[in-house]
Protein backbone atom coordinates (compact mmCIF):
# COMPACT_ATOMS: atom_id res chain seq x y z
CA UNK A 1 0.00 0.00 0.00
CA UNK A 2 1.11 3.45 -0.68
CA UNK A 3 0.16 7.66 0.61
CA UNK A 4 -0.33 9.02 -2.59
CA UNK A 5 0.01 13.38 -3.19
CA UNK A 6 -3.26 15.00 -2.33
CA UNK A 7 -3.50 17.60 -5.21
CA UNK A 8 -5.14 21.33 -3.87
CA UNK A 9 -7.08 23.49 -4.95
CA UNK A 10 -6.66 25.78 -6.99
CA UNK A 11 -4.99 23.20 -9.50
CA UNK A 12 -7.26 22.66 -13.32
CA UNK A 13 -6.70 18.94 -12.56
CA UNK A 14 -9.60 18.80 -9.53
CA UNK A 15 -11.89 20.16 -12.96
CA UNK A 16 -11.65 17.20 -15.12
CA UNK A 17 -14.11 14.88 -15.38
CA UNK A 18 -13.12 11.78 -15.04
CA UNK A 19 -13.46 8.63 -17.35
CA UNK A 20 -15.87 5.09 -15.99
CA UNK A 21 -13.58 2.58 -14.97
CA UNK A 22 -13.80 -1.17 -17.23
CA UNK A 23 -14.16 -3.62 -14.61
CA UNK A 24 -12.37 -3.74 -11.31
CA UNK A 25 -9.32 -5.08 -11.65
CA UNK A 26 -6.27 -5.52 -9.85
CA UNK A 27 -5.15 -2.14 -10.64
CA UNK A 28 -8.15 -0.69 -9.73
CA UNK A 29 -8.14 -2.69 -6.62
CA UNK A 30 -4.80 -1.45 -5.05
CA UNK A 31 -5.40 2.03 -6.60
CA UNK A 32 -8.46 1.88 -3.84
CA UNK A 33 -6.68 0.91 -1.21
CA UNK A 34 -3.94 3.12 -1.56
CA UNK A 35 -6.40 5.70 -1.45
CA UNK A 36 -7.77 4.92 1.82
CA UNK A 37 -4.17 4.71 2.97
CA UNK A 38 -3.90 8.52 1.77
CA UNK A 39 -7.23 9.11 3.13
CA UNK A 40 -6.88 7.67 6.87
CA UNK A 41 -3.70 9.33 7.08
CA UNK A 42 -4.83 12.65 6.07
CA UNK A 43 -6.89 12.42 7.79
CA UNK A 44 -10.24 12.66 6.03
CA UNK A 45 -13.71 10.78 5.17
CA UNK A 46 -13.82 10.56 1.67
CA UNK A 47 -10.88 10.87 -0.97
CA UNK A 48 -11.64 10.45 -5.04
CA UNK A 49 -9.38 9.54 -7.45
CA UNK A 50 -9.07 13.04 -8.87
CA UNK A 51 -7.65 14.20 -6.13
CA UNK A 52 -4.44 12.13 -6.01
CA UNK A 53 -4.45 12.90 -9.86
CA UNK A 54 -6.16 9.88 -11.50
CA UNK A 55 -8.92 10.60 -13.71
CA UNK A 56 -11.30 7.48 -12.89
CA UNK A 57 -14.30 6.82 -11.55
CA UNK A 58 -13.49 5.69 -8.00
CA UNK A 59 -13.69 7.15 -4.69
CA UNK A 60 -13.75 6.16 -1.39
CA UNK A 61 -15.24 6.92 2.06
CA UNK A 62 -15.44 5.84 5.83
CA UNK A 63 -17.26 7.69 8.05
CA UNK A 64 -17.04 5.35 10.67
CA UNK A 65 -16.30 6.84 14.28
CA UNK A 66 -12.69 7.01 14.63
CA UNK A 67 -12.93 4.64 18.23
CA UNK A 68 -14.45 1.90 16.19
CA UNK A 69 -13.74 -0.53 13.80
CA UNK A 70 -13.17 1.31 10.03
CA UNK A 71 -16.09 0.34 7.36
CA UNK A 72 -14.51 2.11 4.78
CA UNK A 73 -16.57 1.93 1.12
CA UNK A 74 -14.95 1.05 -2.44
CA UNK A 75 -16.77 2.66 -5.61
CA UNK A 76 -16.19 2.35 -8.39
CA UNK A 77 -18.48 4.21 -11.45
CA UNK A 78 -20.80 5.36 -8.55
CA UNK A 79 -24.17 6.12 -9.67
CA UNK A 80 -27.12 7.62 -8.10
CA UNK A 81 -30.28 6.23 -8.96
CA UNK A 82 -32.89 8.10 -6.45
CA UNK A 83 -32.19 11.05 -4.32
CA UNK A 84 -34.12 12.25 -1.72
CA UNK A 85 -36.70 15.60 -1.89
CA UNK A 86 -36.04 16.60 1.44
CA UNK A 87 -32.48 18.35 1.69
CA UNK A 88 -29.78 18.76 4.48
CA UNK A 89 -27.23 21.47 5.33
CA UNK A 90 -23.81 19.87 6.33
CA UNK A 91 -20.26 21.96 6.58
CA UNK A 92 -18.14 21.00 4.08
CA UNK A 93 -14.63 20.26 4.40
CA UNK A 94 -12.29 18.74 1.65
CA UNK A 95 -8.53 17.83 1.53
CA UNK A 96 -8.14 19.38 -1.27
CA UNK A 97 -8.95 22.75 -0.15
CA UNK A 98 -7.29 22.57 3.62
CA UNK A 99 -8.72 23.72 6.42
CA UNK A 100 -11.65 25.61 4.19
CA UNK A 101 -15.35 24.87 5.31
CA UNK A 102 -18.65 26.06 4.25
CA UNK A 103 -22.22 24.51 4.40
CA UNK A 104 -23.44 22.88 1.09
CA UNK A 105 -27.30 21.64 0.95
CA UNK A 106 -27.75 18.57 -0.85
CA UNK A 107 -30.63 15.74 -0.83
CA UNK A 108 -30.84 13.90 2.83
CA UNK A 109 -30.68 10.73 1.27
CA UNK A 110 -29.48 8.62 -1.29
CA UNK A 111 -29.27 5.55 -3.12
CA UNK A 112 -26.33 4.76 -5.29
CA UNK A 113 -25.16 1.69 -7.86
CA UNK A 114 -21.56 0.88 -8.25
CA UNK A 115 -18.72 -1.02 -8.14
CA UNK A 116 -17.02 -2.80 -5.78
CA UNK A 117 -13.37 -3.90 -5.05
CA UNK A 118 -14.18 -7.11 -6.19
CA UNK A 119 -15.81 -5.68 -9.35
CA UNK A 120 -19.23 -6.68 -8.01
CA UNK A 121 -22.41 -4.20 -8.36
CA UNK A 122 -23.47 -3.27 -5.16
CA UNK A 123 -27.07 -0.66 -4.44
CA UNK A 124 -26.72 0.98 -1.19
CA UNK A 125 -29.47 3.76 0.77
CA UNK A 126 -27.40 6.05 2.51
CA UNK A 127 -28.22 9.29 4.69
CA UNK A 128 -26.94 11.69 7.14
CA UNK A 129 -23.28 12.24 6.79
CA UNK A 130 -22.67 8.78 4.82
CA UNK A 131 -25.14 10.78 2.05
CA UNK A 132 -23.48 13.62 1.91
CA UNK A 133 -19.83 12.20 1.40
CA UNK A 134 -20.76 10.51 -1.13
CA UNK A 135 -22.56 13.31 -3.08
CA UNK A 136 -19.01 15.01 -2.48
CA UNK A 137 -16.47 12.78 -3.73
CA UNK A 138 -18.87 11.95 -6.79
CA UNK A 139 -18.89 15.45 -7.54
CA UNK A 140 -14.97 15.25 -7.95
CA UNK A 141 -15.22 12.68 -10.70
CA UNK A 142 -17.31 15.60 -12.31
CA UNK A 143 -14.46 18.09 -11.66
CA UNK A 144 -17.23 19.91 -9.22
CA UNK A 145 -15.37 20.92 -5.86
CA UNK A 146 -17.57 22.36 -3.41
CA UNK A 147 -16.91 25.48 -3.05
CA UNK A 148 -18.83 25.38 -6.80
CA UNK A 149 -21.98 25.22 -4.62
CA UNK A 150 -21.59 28.48 -2.94
CA UNK A 151 -21.96 32.28 -3.92
CA UNK A 152 -19.26 33.22 -6.60
CA UNK A 153 -18.26 35.95 -3.36
CA UNK A 154 -17.40 32.95 -0.91
CA UNK A 155 -16.00 30.60 -3.48
CA UNK A 156 -13.58 33.42 -4.73
CA UNK A 157 -12.44 34.30 -1.56
CA UNK A 158 -11.79 30.31 -0.28
CA UNK A 159 -9.69 30.04 -3.47
CA UNK A 160 -7.69 33.18 -3.43
CA UNK A 161 -6.64 32.31 0.16
CA UNK A 162 -5.61 28.86 -1.13
CA UNK A 163 -3.49 30.58 -3.96
CA UNK A 164 -1.79 32.52 -1.83
CA UNK A 165 -1.38 29.93 0.83
CA UNK A 166 0.24 27.86 -2.15
CA UNK A 167 2.74 30.31 -3.18
CA UNK A 168 3.57 31.20 0.15
CA UNK A 169 4.11 27.23 0.55
CA UNK A 170 6.24 27.44 -3.26
CA UNK A 171 8.59 30.42 -1.54
CA UNK A 172 8.99 28.27 1.57
CA UNK A 173 10.36 25.31 0.03
CA UNK A 174 13.24 27.31 -2.64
Amino acid sequence: MAVLPIITAPDPRLKVKCEPVAKVDASIAKLMDDMLDTMYLAPGVGLAAPQVGVTKCVLVVDVSSKDGPREPLRMANPEIVWRSDELALYEEGCLSLPEQYAEVERPARIRVRYLDERNVQQEREAGGLLSTCIQHEMDHLEGIIFVDHLSALKRRMILRKLAKLKKQQALASD
